[in-house]
């Protein structure tokens, strides 16, 4: 059976510069529990969690950003927390996560409580350079993973705008992963209705390659402003990644290097003139990276040390704080093949 997950479930993006802001997203972050079914001491947890990832940022880096939302997982029901700053980083990260130890002053049990109280916890800072969190909590006890692929996307509107035009999907099943990344041409409500109808279209497309993904969406688009849009085809068996991309996603895949996915010209859903599938090596542990005309291109990843290694959702976390350009709306998706389905 396939599961889909995608940015149709939403996220939630808080600014975090003032100690009235901890209490908006705790707000939030309890609103969102309530909606999924969590009971009062998983509630509870998460209002902790958010509290001190707030407060962490209030207190060393002065200015920050939260995102809430569903987990970004089929494994079961379960909330993602993420905290982004800029601000000094941690030089010391493993002393910093022992209870006790503090460079502010404090008790010093902010850092060790998030990984106590979540479920999965990663962080990622080098000093200098800010840090970010990632914080997962779970409803009920997750089931086995039914996917192959460990997932984590960013995406965020224009300013002004209440909705994203970007966004996302990857749908798993036994034999491979299919990744989907739109950005619904402009910005805005017709937009999204593309990126929507993009991830629709997908969740009932029979298509066996990205290619052929990508002509089933063109005719499904054709009713809305288009998009541009890129389609990964993951097949486990072969060990290989199958693109197709039309428009301006940029794509790469890292596996024993790093590898260009290059699109051709033109809108999904009108003036596609040209589908070409390219195919590259992808084994365990290899990344597949797709973002939006929002993010500048210019990333490596090897100059973030040991970032390669961490959890997609600090990747995903990283890149947008970094490479936003603030334009247009942004969406960084991050997906790491696994040894198979867990």
């Amino acid at each position: 059976m396939e599961a889909l997950i995608s940015s149709q479930t939403p996220q939630l993006v808080f600014a975090v510069n003032h100690a009235s802001d901890v209490a908006a997203v705790r707000r939030a972050g309890q609103k969102l529990a309530e909606s999924l079914g969590f009971d009062e001491t998983r509630a509870g947890k998460l209002a902790l969690i958010i509290t001190e990832a707030a407060t962490n940022i209030l207190k060393h880096a002065q200015e920050g950003e939260i995102h809430v939302g569903p987990a970004q997982s089929a494994a079961g029901v379960g909330i993602d927390v993420l905290a982004l700053d800029k601000g000094p980083g941690i030089a010391d990260l493993a002393g910093s996560l022992v209870d006790g130890v503090s460079t502010a002053g404090t008790a010093g049990t902010g850092l060790g409580a998030l990984g106590r109280l979540s479920d999965e916890f990663d962080v990622y800072s080098e000093g200098g350079d800010g840090a970010v969190f990632f914080m997962r909590l779970w409803r009920d006890v997750p089931a086995p993973h039914p996917c192959g692929v460990e997932v984590g996307a960013l995406w965020t509107p224009i300013a002004g705008e209440d909705v994203c035009g970007d966004g996302w999907a990857v749908l798993c099943g036994a034999g491979g992963a299919t990744v989907l990344a739109s950005d619904g041409l402009g910005h805005g409500p017709d937009a999204a209705r593309a990126t929507n109808a993009a991830i629709d279209a997908l969740a009932r497309s029979q298509a066996g390659g990205a290619g052929e993904a990508v002509h089933a969406i063109h005719e499904a688009l054709r009713a809305t402003r288009g998009a541009a849009l890129a389609v990964a085809h993951i097949d486990f068996g072969a060990d290989e990644l199958r693109f197709a991309g039309v428009g301006n996603i940029a794509g790469v895949a890292i596996d024993d290097g790093r590898r260009a996915l290059v699109s051709h010209n033109g809108i999904v859903g009108h003036n596609m003139r040209k589908v070409q599938e390219f195919t590259v090596p992808f084994a365990p542990g290899a990344l597949c990276i797709l973002c939006s005309d929002g993010i500048q291109t210019q990333w490596d990843l090897g100059k973030y040390p040991g970032l390669q290694g961490r959890i997609p959702a600090l990747i995903a976390a990283v890149l947008m704080r970094d490479f936003i350009r603030r334009r247009d709306d942004a969406m960084v998706l991050v997906v790491r093949r696994l040894n198979g389905p867990r």
